[in-house]
Order: structure tokens, then C-alpha cells, then sequence
């Protein structure tokens, strides 16, 4: 499992459709899915790990702008998978067919967000979603 966040850019694009769409065609399983309207204190908490970092402000700023959606994708190798199709942090340097070279506007607006590892995608789900809700959505 892997969390994948559509950014405020591309949710006001009006691109959740096709971003989820990548997604599925990627093969990974759209396990929950919720909009959110981030608190300022929760896109701090959230990217609490780049806090010394230059960009961490206007990232926070950015995140709290408008509704994101947050899902839990399932499926083989889903980290892998999901930061495949979501493409590099730059879309100018993105592949052709990617999340972010077709739906990102610019490095800092790069449409989604995917975890980096497995721990890390554990530590994101449970940030967004209860045990309880995920187990309600299983199988």
C-alpha cells in the first residue's frame, strides 16, 4: 500500500478523473479515497520533515489553498509503482505519460504527492486515514 495526494493545482484543474486514471492503468487499486481541506497545522504536520528546508512555507501555504484528495492505492510494489507513473518532481523533466509531465504546472505545482517507501507510506495512511476506515473498505 502507498499513499498518493492530489495537490490543490490539480484538483482545481478539475483533473481527479484523470489522475486517478493514470493511477488505475498503473495497476494499482483505489483501496480509500476522501477530499480533504487542509489545516495549516496539518500540512505542517504532514511535511514536518521538511521543515529546515527553503521551500517548507510556501509548501504549507500551497497545500492549504484548496481541497486535496487522499487516497490508499494497493497493489504489486505500490510504492514503486505509484512514483513510476506520478513521474520526477520536475514535469520539464517528467516522461511522457506521467501524472506530473501531463497535469503538474511546475516543480513546486507538481499535481500529486506519493509516499517514498514503505514505512513512509504507512506513517502517511495512518496521518489521513483510521484503522477503522481502512478495515471497513477490505475485502
Amino acid at each position: 500500500r502507498t499513499l498518493s495526494i492530489i495537490k490543490p493545482d490539480a484538483v482545481a484543474k478539475n483533473v481527479i478523473g484523470g489522475v486517478t486514471a493514470k493511477l488505475e492503468g498503473a495497476g494499482l487499486r483505489i483501496l480509500a479515497s476522501k477530499m480533504v481541506r487542509l489545516t495549516e497545522a496539518q500540512a505542517k504536520a504532514f511535511y514536518a520533515v521538511h521543515a529546515e528546508r527553503g521551500f517548507y512555507n510556501d509548501l504549507v501555504k500551497f497545500m492549504t489553498e484548496g481541497p486535496v484528495v487522499v487516497q490508499v492505492l494497493e497493489g504489486e510494489n505500490a510504492v514503486a509503482a505509484n512514483r513510476a507513473i506520478m513521474g520526477a518532481t520536475n514535469p520539464e523533466k517528467a516522461d511522457a505519460g506521467t501524472i506530473r509531465k501531463e497535469f503538474a504546472t511546475n516543480i513546486e505545482r507538481n499535481a500529486v504527492h506519493g509516499s517514498d517507501a514503505a514505512e513512509t507510506a504507512k506513517e502517511e495512511i495512518a496521518f489521513f486515514f483510521s484503522t477503522a476506515e481502512l478495515a471497513a473498505l477490505a475485502r
